[in-house]
This record gives C-alpha cells, structure tokens and sequence, in this order.
C-alpha cells in the first residue's frame, strides 16, 4: 500500500483520505482513486457517476442524501477551499444524528469518504472553489432528501467564510426549505 493515508474519524464508517504526492520542479502527480488501495483501507465499492460544482465564497449547499437510492460518497475539492460536513442518518447507529467536518481543499488534497445514509453539505470558504465528488449510486430527481443546514438539534458547528456572517450566506430556497432531523425521524417512524 502507501499510497495513500487514512484517518478514522470519530463516527465510524467516514473516512478521510490523504494520497501520496509526487512532486518535483514541473510540479505533482497523485492518483485521485485507486480501486485497489481504496479496498485495502475498506472502501470496496463501484463508483458509477462522477459530478463537478462551482461555487464562490459564502455558498452553503446541503444537507442532501436520497431517500431510497443511497449513495456513497468520495469527495473532493479541486479548486479552492471548503467545509465539507456529513450526518449520520443510519437508523440504529450509535452516531445517528451526530455530525463530522474536514476542511477540503486543492492545497491539502484530502478526500472525504461517506458511506451510505449520511446527509452532506458544505460551504465554500476561498472566493471560489470546485468540488468533485464519486457516487455509488446514480441521481434519482425524485428520490432527493434532506435535513436543514441549520437545524439546532444537530447543532452543526458551521465554519464561516473569512469576513462573512451566517447572514451572508448564499443557500438555494430548497435547502432553506428542509425541515430538522426530529421531523425526518418522525417521517421515518424513528
């Protein structure tokens, strides 16, 4: 192995990635997945849809999850900076509705491993930044859940952008429209 790194993180089950960087006087080279490597740490799994976003400073996307398709997740960031959070969803867990964060960005070149039935969402902290991401399921319109970014009962301990309040923030009119995880329970007989 050795090619890449890998921190347990208190909530079992994510994972943060850090591969090996091989640089020199022209500049880097590292493998952003490596089937192998990846199922030797644990994350045996197919990965069938790639996406990209932008976004600039200030842009709070999330908490996102679908209900009946899952999908894990390998994000990373590839311009920029962001904070990157996932909630435990997983009914029985002993984390359920506890919540993690890392700071992804070009610069650390860390990725995010997030398995099935956690929410996720982040916000951008560089003036801009692109966020790239693998998933083991395909998008399904139809299938999209969510938990409201704010929701004090999972008390997200939100990094802001430099020189900005929670006030200027840019968050879509749907993620402002997602209810907390005491209804999602409820939703889901919990």
């Amino acid at each position: 192995m050795g090619k890449i790194q890998v921190e347990e993180c208190e909530i079992e089950g994510l994972k943060v990635i850090t591969p090996t960087i091989f640089g020199d006087e022209r500049g880097y080279f590292m493998e952003t997945y490596n089937y192998n490597d990846m199922k030797e740490v644990g994350i045996d799994m197919t990965f069938v849809q790639d996406n990209q976003s932008a976004s600039k400073k200030g842009v709070l996307r999330g908490l996102h999850f679908q209900k009946e398709f899952p999908q894990d997740k390998l994000v990373r960031v590839v311009s920029g900076t962001v904070f990157d959070v996932a909630v435990d969803l997983r009914e029985g867990s002993k984390t359920f509705g506890k919540w993690h964060g890392v700071v992804l960005s070009a610069e650390n070149k860390k990725q995010y491993f997030i398995p099935k039935n956690f929410a996720h969402g982040f916000i951008v902290l560089s003036d801009y930044a692109e966020f790239a991401y693998k998933c083991t399921d395909f998008y399904h319109p139809n299938d999209e859940g969510g938990l409201l970014w704010s929701d004090p009962d999972i008390g997200i301990d939100w990094i802001m952008p430099e020189g900005m309040s929670v006030e200027d923030l840019t968050i879509s009119d749907k993620d402002h429209k997602w209810s907390g995880i005491k209804e999602y329970m409820k939703e889901r007989g919990l």
